[in-house]
């Protein structure tokens, strides 16, 4: 199989040896060179990047990327085995390689995070009190005009309790292509209708945010049968700031 994970940086880090990964330097349109792959080259949106966060990946990969299957994951995040260690060494050990992939692939058409379960929040009251209202309201009358077949995975997604997050997959390049299409027609219909210059520089990142959620509803609209996997988080995961911040927003409105 020729399959390739992307890995979103924007910074040089440590990267897996195993071939099947390819460091991706996203937005890295007038940046220092990282000496990893650029996404600036070709067809790009990497300038874009402050707003579309690891999505610029994305869509240089969709433009420009041969293969027949494809992923993305990120320099901090990654595929692999659960691990209940905040050893370093133990967790690197636990990310998949290419065999495993192999494998997963041979029975399932996409590769995904386990889902997250917001518990006390809907997605859709969930993206309202860390983002803005408006822009997901838009996002919904946009999938009305152009996809309505969509609109009722949209309504079951928000209305719903768990979520596939971080824009992470491994799917056939074919399926791929079909998402980014369908993905990206949304996202630069919805930046053509909304101001974002008064948004802070965590707002900003309001495509990548959405994306998020778009992923699930363009799943929801498929039949792809589907292996949810845990995902390796190299560094430690500061739990009760996480879970301030999660109650902050909820009861106190916006903020990283």
């Amino acid at each position: 199989m020729n399959i390739k994970i992307l890995v979103a940086t924007h910074k040089k880090y440590w990267m897996p040896e195993d071939k099947v990964y390819v460091p991706l330097h996203v937005g890295a349109e007038n940046k220092t060179p990282l000496g990893y792959l650029p996404d600036n080259t070709g067809d790009n949106i990497s300038a874009k990047n402050p707003n579309y966060c690891e999505l610029t990946g994305l869509y240089w990969a969709w433009k420009n990327l041969d293969c027949e299957y494809i992923g993305l994951c990120h320099y901090r995040r990654y595929f692999g085995n659960r691990v209940h260690t905040d050893n370093l060494e133990k967790k690197k050990q636990a990310i998949f390689i290419r065999a495993d992939y192999e494998c997963l692939l041979k029975d399932y058409d996409v590769i995904l995070p386990v889902k997250r379960n917001y518990y006390i929040e809907t997605v859709r009251s969930q993206y309202e009190h860390a983002h803005f209202k408006k822009d997901l309201d838009e996002v919904e009358k946009i999938i009305a005009e152009k996809y309505p077949a969509c609109s009722t995975a949209f309504t079951k997604l928000m209305n719903g309790r768990k979520l596939y997050i971080l824009n992470m997959f491994v799917m056939s390049k074919k399926n791929f292509d079909a998402y980014c299409t369908w993905l990206f027609d949304i996202l630069f219909t919805l930046e053509s209708r909304i101001d974002i210059s008064g948004y802070s520089t965590y707002e900003a990142r309001v495509y990548g945010f959405l994306a998020e959620r778009l992923l699930n509803v363009w799943l929801m609209n498929q039949h792809l049968k589907k292996a949810e996997v845990p995902v390796v988080t190299l560094e430690k995961v500061d739990w009760p700031k996480k879970i301030g911040k999660f109650l902050k927003r909820k009861f106190l409105g916006k903020g990283e």
